[in-house]
């Protein structure tokens, strides 16, 4: 295998990534948007985060999906105890259309900008 790839590759097994979907209420979408959005600015600055992107699909109404890539699953997990984002989720909650589901954790194998 080139050394390049190789390590590339090993630099990949470190990181997490999750990627989840949240459904807000019929009419919350945007709000739920904006949350998510104040929460990604809390945790840009964070130690091992990489990537906290919110995103949407134009023709669901109600969706709203956030990808995040950290140096560890310890970094993301600590992350959650940052002033202010617990706040946020709570402010979340009462939006969501049920409780949200467990993101994907998926495995990195590459890609520019990581």
């Amino acid at each position: 295998m080139d050394i390049f790839v190789k390590t590339i590759t090993e630099n990949m097994e470190s990181k997490y990534l999750l990627h989840g979907k949240l459904t807000a209420k019929p009419g919350y979408k945007e709000e739920l948007s904006n949350i998510l959005i104040q929460a990604s600015q809390l945790v840009s600055t964070a130690k091992g985060c990489n990537l906290y992107a919110v995103s949407s699909d134009k023709d669901d109404a109600t969706s709203v999906y956030v990808t995040e890539i950290w140096d560890s699953k310890d970094d993301h997990d600590n992350s959650l105890k940052i002033e202010g984002v617990r706040e946020l989720i709570m402010k979340a909650m009462p939006i969501l259309d049920g409780q949200p589901t467990k993101g994907q954790e998926l495995e990195i194998l590459g890609g520019a900008g990581i």
